[in-house]
């Protein structure tokens, strides 16, 4: 069993940035791949970005690509989201993951943290 527990999210002007972390608990971090996926109200939950386990493999969704960076520290069991230039679109809760190997299909993932909420005000 692992635990997921995000932090960092908050109220962000437009432009503005924000790091979210993404820390395991019980099992750790281990060889887990973890995603970042974000659901907006009356939106459907989707991928924003993902990480293998030596953080060598990184795939990002379009609508963040260029603005979004994630990287993972196994030391301290912890994921970390890195938002830059934010933009209203952003608003949303956001949710890490973790499953056996790096995918971008939501169905694929098995162990969930209850989300952080991330505001984007104009």
């Amino acid at each position: 069993q692992v635990q997921l527990v995000e932090s960092g999210g908050g109220l962000v002007q437009a432009g503005g940035s924000l790091r979210l972390s993404c820390e395991a608990s019980g099992r750790g971090l281990g060889t887990y791949a973890i995603g970042w996926f974000r659901q907006a109200p009356g939106k459907e939950r989707e991928f924003v970005a993902a990480i293998n386990w030596t953080g060598r493999i990184i795939k990002y969704a379009d609508a963040v690509k260029g603005r979004f960076t994630i990287s993972r520290d196994n030391a301290v069991n912890t994921v970390y989201l890195h938002m830059f230039s934010l933009k209203p679109e952003d608003t949303a809760v956001y949710y890490c993951a973790a499953t056996s190997y790096i995918v971008t299909i939501i169905a694929e993932y098995y162990y969930w943290g209850k989300g952080t909420q991330v505001t984007v005000s104009s």
